[in-house]
């Protein structure tokens, strides 16, 4: 009887220590839970957002798909290669305006982007880099004026143009490109979409240049800087007018064209700034107008303001 109590007592000591076990452990995940809620009290939030925290309120940066850079992310600049525009921008009819991309273009990685709800707007962010907010939701939702030339450059090479391979030069010369402006001061440059009118005249598909057809032949990433027409010899009274084909003149009397590959502002010479004394290494005006060739032999050339017609100038200018 003896031996049977004896189990009896340590089967009753077993159970009364698991038991302890047991509640020991409830006790302290029991205190755990309380202390997670006094310290997401402590700071403010709410159980519901604590498995999801809000990015912008823990510092991270948040993506803003209502704004598209060629440069960035890395992603966009994988595909910046000169020969890889026209996986976005289709050039199929000549137009001179780029055009906008197509969805399928876009949505092979921001797919999520354009089909996640929006709760805090009507307006999908990603779609706006396109189409403007105003009937964003009709089935035919309206584009937005393709942007200005801003994070591209523009090249040109004038020599490559005008002594390059002969096919490949414009029949027009300098004229092919270049037009009266100012009233017949200056000549045009072209920019912007009156550039592209120019160049696809011979760079489009079936026309000379068609193997340097792609956007990027003219334009890489890079800052744009138009060139200017207004010259320091156009405010002494200069006119290009006055020194064309009526003279028997043309572009290579005053101005010469410097090798391939040269910065943009060095391409082409101009006047030399003195303009009186002759000068060995620029064309300048004393080349002409010496009283021999032009005007007659006869011609006064001692009154300065047969040249210098602006009001108020003052000899040293």
């Amino acid at each position: 009887m003896k031996a049977v109590a004896g189990t009896r007592d340590r089967s009753l000591s077993t159970a009364r220590a698991r038991a302890a076990k047991h509640l020991g452990w409830l006790f302290v995940s029991l205190l755990l839970v309380l202390c997670m809620f006094v310290i997401i009290g402590r700071s403010g939030v709410r159980p519901e957002t604590a498995s999801n925290p809000d990015p912008t309120s823990a510092g991270l940066t948040v993506a803003d798909y209502s704004k598209f850079s060629h440069s960035s992310p890395r992603e966009h600049a994988d595909l910046m290669g000169r020969g890889n525009c026209a996986s976005c921008h289709r050039r199929a009819d000549g137009a001179l305006e780029p055009k906008f991309p197509q969805h399928k273009d876009c949505t092979g990685c921001h797919l999520v982007q354009f089909t996640a709800s929006n709760t805090s707007s009507s307006t999908n962010a990603i779609c706006t880099i396109c189409h403007k907010p105003e009937g964003l939701n009709s089935s035919s939702a309206p584009l937005k004026t393709f942007p200005r030339l801003m994070s591209f450059a523009a090249e040109f090479d004038h020599a490559q143009h005008l002594k390059g391979i002969e096919s490949a030069r414009p029949g027009q010369g300098c004229a092919a490109c270049h037009s009266s402006a100012n009233r017949g001061v200056a000549e045009s440059i072209p920019t912007r979409l009156s550039a592209h009118q120019v160049c696809y005249e011979c760079h489009s598909a079936g026309k000379s240049a068609s193997n340097t057809a792609s956007c990027g032949s003219c334009h890489r990433l890079g800052s744009y800087s138009p060139t200017s027409i207004a010259a320091r010899s156009f405010r002494v009274g200069f006119s290009h007018a006055d020194h064309g084909p009526r003279e028997r003149l043309n572009c290579d009397r005053c101005h010469d064209v410097r090798g391939r590959g040269l910065p943009q502002a060095r391409q082409v010479t101009s006047i030399a700034p003195v303009q009186h004394i002759a000068n060995s290494r620029a064309q300048n005006c004393l080349a002409c107008h010496n009283g021999q060739r032009a005007f007659g032999e006869s011609a006064n050339f001692t009154e300065c303001a047969r040249c210098h017609k602006r009001t108020g100038f003052r000899s040293g200018e």
